[in-house]
């Protein structure tokens, strides 16, 4: 049973995408330092899930429904839905890894998970480039931006984002499976079962092509575009305040910081093919950069618009709004209550037709 054991690990090894099980070979002062890096992962996730869902509803109802609908609002409400809808599915991820990485939840909600994890995520990463493109166009080329910069162009970029996020992460639901393992069931990525020239070449396809198109292209993209912006806003005398760079900055170093890691990992992570000497390593890097990655799609509404002063103006007023009726409906009566909403209602009639 023991050389079984061993002998299905060998071949699980060869086509696994994620290293979530634990190796045979492993003593019990190894098995604790990946038992506290999974507590680690644990606790970065679940501070993803508490921050992500308030931070990024409260963008989407406020860019969605509150706001007038612009293309900067179009670029922030897509991107808090992405990450909202990420953030959304990582309770699943959360349970997964908590259960000493034994996924419950069958086949095809393991495809799904994975699926709309990778979506959202290269989603998020799409439009903040795009944010960080029009941001540098609409600034430093106005009669260009002005030109092109309509509600419609910006829709039809939209749409593309979501199909090339949705290309990205396609192949989740083709190769994501499911397996009983050490009296767990692992959800991993089945390349191939029986050829390892082909495992290798899928692996290194789609690392490769994940690197460059959902972290290298973006990342070139963003500090291009802020450089120039920086630059070139400095010259003009144009920068008001400090506020801006320091911002622009931390979006940058945020983006830098949470997915590089996570990149990193995953090229290493081509050498088990290779009959890796760091599979430890990787064993206790992966969840930890997948959990820095995440952490950005909280961050997302925080740095790009929680510090905004519009932004904080609109939640003031809402907040003041909501307070206002509330403390009406409390403290009238039924009928004085609609007569204060009729005349309210009348007010704003009356302003309208003046304007």
């Amino acid at each position: 049973m023991e050389d079984l054991e061993e002998t299905l690990f060998e071949e699980f090894e060869n086509y696994s995408y994620v290293l979530e099980y634990s190796s045979p070979e492993l003593d019990s002062e190894d098995k604790a330092h990946l038992g506290a890096v999974q507590w680690v992962s644990l606790v970065l996730y679940c501070l993803v899930f508490v921050l992500g869902i308030p931070g990024n509803a409260t963008v989407i109802w406020f860019t969605g429904f509150k706001w007038k609908k612009t293309v900067t609002t179009l670029w922030f409400l897509n991107l808090a839905i992405a990450d909202f809808v990420f953030v959304l599915f990582l309770p699943l991820y959360i349970s997964y890894v908590a259960m000493g990485f034994h996924w419950p939840f069958g086949v095809w909600l393991c495809k799904a998970n994975s699926f709309v994890a990778q979506l959202n995520m290269f989603a998020s990463i799409f439009f903040l480039t795009v944010i960080s493109l029009d941001h540098y166009i609409h600034l430093i080329h106005p009669i260009l931006s002005q030109r092109h910069r309509t509600l419609k162009n910006s829709l039809i970029v939209t749409m593309f984002i979501w199909l090339l996020a949705s290309l990205i992460g396609g192949p989740a639901l083709y190769f994501r499976d499911t397996v009983e393992f050490n009296n767990h069931t692992l959800c991993f990525n089945n390349f191939h079962e029986h050829d390892p020239d082909l495992t290798l070449i899928r692996h290194h396809v789609l690392t490769w092509v994940k690197f460059i198109i959902g972290y290298l292209f973006p990342l070139l993209t963003m500090s291009v575009c802020y450089l120039c912006l920086v630059f070139k806003v400095k010259k003009r005398s144009l920068l008001a305040s400090s506020r801006h760079f320091w911002t622009v900055l931390a979006v940058v170093v945020a983006f830098l910081v949470c997915w590089t890691p996570y990149h990193l990992f995953s090229i290493w992570e081509l050498s088990i093919h290779h009959g890796s000497h760091f599979q430890q390593v990787l064993q206790a890097g992966i969840p930890l950069s997948s959990a820095l990655a995440f952490l950005n799609s909280c961050l997302n509404p925080i740095l790009y618009v929680l510090i905004s002063r519009k932004f904080q103006a609109h939640f003031r007023a809402s907040v003041a709004e909501i307070l206002k009726h509330t403390l009406w409906e409390v403290s009238c009566s039924g009928p004085v209550s609609e007569q204060l909403r009729v005349s309210e209602t009348k007010s704003l009639d009356l302003l309208e037709t003046a304007s």
